[in-house]
């Protein structure tokens, strides 16, 4: 009897204990190389620890981070978006040419292009999961009709390869200081985009973590059709899912939009990559069901380090991606040495 309840003890001990829950953390492999990353730029770069470097690595950070965390969201479903770079660049543009060649309000413009956005990722999903194509082959598909139509639209409504300004319009003041303003904070200043990225982490924490939606996205990215059994609405739960990557698509073409108040067609092309690493980074897998908002969030981090950190030590910028790939591989390494390690002690 006292073996007995010795060995219920442990077990109770083992299911509480502290070290058991954080090595089941997906974004702690990502934790744990954002501090690496950050102690050796402040170690090897003189101005990386001024507030005005740390702000300008925050936006950074925040600028691939809005978009990383509904790219997370979809990968913990299953699934990819190559199409999710030129989305933000669409998005500007239909914001610009509609306002300026109907001379509306910009506003009125930012209201369309939310709403062809959103139905260019419903498109997405709809053909995901009627076709029963790879993602890859999807989106793929909606990467070269989108970079297409980016180009092909811009020459022939302005006849040049980038947007007319649209500084002048009415409705382009209040839309600047909701995507695009600058706030003070102690004498430094900060990007609006950082409080969108903030925002919108927490928003797809509680949808993971506290909703039934959140457990739809890890049971679809798991095993879609132990899923399907089980009552989970699949197809309606993907297409949600790449109509989340839609709004950030649409967020961060209108912080591009009404920070430069043009936009150059041709933008975009190769971003969806860089966002898909900052979710592996902060600890997706590949393979769906798994996954956090926050670890997408900092690998974001990591990618805004390593980018300012390189320029504040004056290094060559050529090695950029040489350090971006390193990282990628060595935390997907870690993560899967910490998955393992938790399934170990479970």
């Amino acid at each position: 009897m006292s073996a007995t309840m010795e060995r219920t003890a442990d077990e109770r001990i083992l299911q509480s204990s502290p070290l058991r829950k954080l090595l089941s953390r997906p974004e702690l492999g990502s934790v744990v190389g954002a501090l690496a990353v950050f102690l050796f730029f402040a170690f090897v770069a003189d101005g990386f620890l001024h507030a005005s470097s740390l702000s300008t690595v925050l936006y950074a950070s925040s600028t691939i981070g809005i978009m990383a965390v509904p790219v997370a969201l979809l990968m913990i479903g299953g699934e990819f978006d190559l199409s999710a770079g030129v989305m933000v660049t669409s998005s500007a543009l239909i914001s610009s040419m509609f306002s300026y060649q109907m001379t509306a309000n910009t506003w009125v413009g930012v209201g369309v292009s939310l709403l062809v956005t959103l139905a260019v990722g419903a498109f997405n999903g709809f053909m995901l999961t009627r076709t029963k194509l790879p993602s890859f082959i999807i989106t793929l598909g909606t990467f070269l009709m989108l970079t297409g139509m980016n180009l092909g639209f811009t020459k022939l409504i302005d006849g040049t390869v980038s947007t007319k300004t649209i500084a002048d319009m009415q409705g382009f003041p209040s839309a600047h200081a909701v995507f695009a303003s600058t706030l003070s904070v102690g004498g430094v200043d900060f990007k609006v985009t950082i409080l969108w990225w903030l925002g919108l982490v927490a928003l797809a924490s509680w949808i993971l973590l506290r909703t039934r939606a959140g457990n739809w996205i890890f049971a679809v990215g798991g095993n879609q059709d132990a899923a399907r059994a089980v009552g989970v609405p699949v197809t309606a739960t993907k297409i949600g899912l790449y109509m989340g990557v839609a709004l950030g698509a649409w967020i961060s073409g209108q912080h591009l939009l009404f920070s430069f108040d043009a936009v150059q067609s041709g933008e975009g092309v190769g971003n969806e990559l860089i966002y898909i690493i900052a979710a592996v980074i902060g600890g997706c897998l590949i393979t769906g069901g798994y996954g956090s908002a926050v670890g997408s969030a900092v690998g974001a981090l990591l990618f805004g380090m390593t980018s300012k950190g390189i320029v504040f030590a004056e290094w060559n910028p050529d090695w950029f991606k040489f350090f971006l790939g390193a990282m990628l591989l060595l935390a997907t390494l870690l993560n899967a040495w910490v998955r393992k390690r938790a399934e170990a002690t479970t």
